[in-house]
């Protein structure tokens, strides 16, 4: 896979998704806001009407959390701020850390402040529609970013083809399976938060693809709010009470994996048994060069974070025709029926021989992967360069 491949992921979303450039200024890491610079207005003619004021442009995100995965504040976060600030509009990024009740505070502030689009990465369904109800009656637009909310009536949904992530998880851990010699046998399935309809796609994904290979399923178990720390706890409950007989682990993102292979560290058996994950994070690459971890999926989130601008920037200045014309396909409310007008992004798994077209494309770099005498062994034998 070379960096045109990524490049063809990203334009995906970029197509069509021009943003005027002016200035802007960031925020700081808990929040952050920028307003564009001011122009001088045209002299009023005496026979003519005064023009209408102009739309004053500021949107409102909300991100879900700091500890499920490290991506929401290295990598959506930056990437939203870049986006806003080339468009020359204001905004304001707050993370929720993992709190509904600060979910809701922080998106009544933004309301209160005079937001025109907010978008919000949800931490349940029933909480973040409760949100954007508000926000409906206010007559402000919604975009569900990464995840839909279901029953909640956001007018748009931005995110990656999420049954589609799954079936790369799940293609990942057959192939490092069969690599073992292991055609048949046990595998666990360490799924993601039980709210998060995100979570149920990619097991949905997964799930079909191992049984379909003739693997079993020994456990199947939820991780609720993505907890790590609670995900390590229930992977060792699971590795008892199987007696260690299980030949994969299907985990859901890289932060769960991690949680799994520490147990399978302590057992002397990591690296033995294949462990998905997802995300590509920094700490994913790594053990996926170190063969601790099978495989990654990178979703190529500056892509998602641009489309998702576009679709705010439009909907903040009022231009709806062009925000239709933005969203490429809808997704199914399960809850509601209803089709919501949607991007989704192609994800693209990783293994140690393309962990180096990640890094090309910008979402990491060498110095944050290559971090020890080890990692930059692995990192020269498979083509990843200062």
């Amino acid at each position: 896979m070379s960096k045109r491949t990524f490049g063809a992921i990203a334009g995906l979303a970029a197509a069509g998704l021009l943003l005027a450039a002016c200035g802007g200024s960031g925020g700081d890491a808990a929040s952050s806001s920028a307003a564009p610079a001011s122009s001088s207005a045209a002299p009023e003619s005496s026979s003519a009407e005064p023009a209408p004021a102009p739309v004053a442009a500021k949107v409102g995100v909300i991100l879900p959390d700091a500890a499920s995965s490290a991506r929401w504040e290295t990598a959506d976060r930056p990437f939203l701020e870049q986006a806003f600030q080339a468009a020359g509009v204001e905004y304001d990024i707050q993370n929720a850390n993992g709190d509904k009740a600060k979910f809701a505070t922080i998106a009544d502030q933004m309301l209160a402040s005079g937001v025109n689009v907010l978008m919000l990465v949800n931490l349940d369904s029933p909480s973040a529609a409760a949100v954007i109800a508000k926000a409906d009656a206010q007559g402000v637009p919604t975009i569900d970013y990464d995840r839909l909310t279901l029953g909640g009536g956001a007018q748009y949904y931005v995110s990656f083809d999420n049954v589609a992530v799954g079936t790369k998880i799940g293609e990942g851990l057959v192939t490092c399976m069969q690599n073992n010699g292991n055609d048949a046998g046990p595998v666990v399935l360490l799924n993601g938060s039980p709210t998060d309809n995100n979570a149920t796609l990619f097991k949905e994904g997964y799930e079909k693809v191992i049984k379909d290979a003739g693997y079993t399923i020994a456990a199947d178990q939820a991780v609720p709010d993505w907890d790590n720390t609670k995900a390590g706890t229930i992977f060792e409950q699971i590795y008892t009470e199987v007696g260690g007989d299980l030949i994969g682990v299907a985990s859901a993102n890289d932060g769960l994996g991690g949680a799994a292979i520490a147990v399978l560290e302590r057992n002397g058996v990591a690296g033995e048994i294949p462990v998905t994950g997802q995300d590509a994070t920094d700490e994913g690459l790594q053990r996926v060069l170190l063969g601790t971890q099978c495989m990654t999926v990178y979703k190529a989130i500056k892509a998602e974070a641009d489309a998702a601008a576009a679709l705010a920037v439009a909907l903040a200045k009022g231009e709806i025709p062009t925000a239709d014309g933005l969203a490429t396909g809808t997704v199914v409310d399960t809850e509601t029926g209803a089709e919501v007008k949607s991007v989704l992004l192609v994800p693209v798994a990783v293994f140690p021989e393309n962990v180096k077209d990640v890094i090309a494309d910008g979402f990491t770099t060498y110095d944050r992967v290559c971090t020890t005498d080890e990692l930059k062994k692995k990192c020269e034998e498979y083509g990843i360069t200062p």
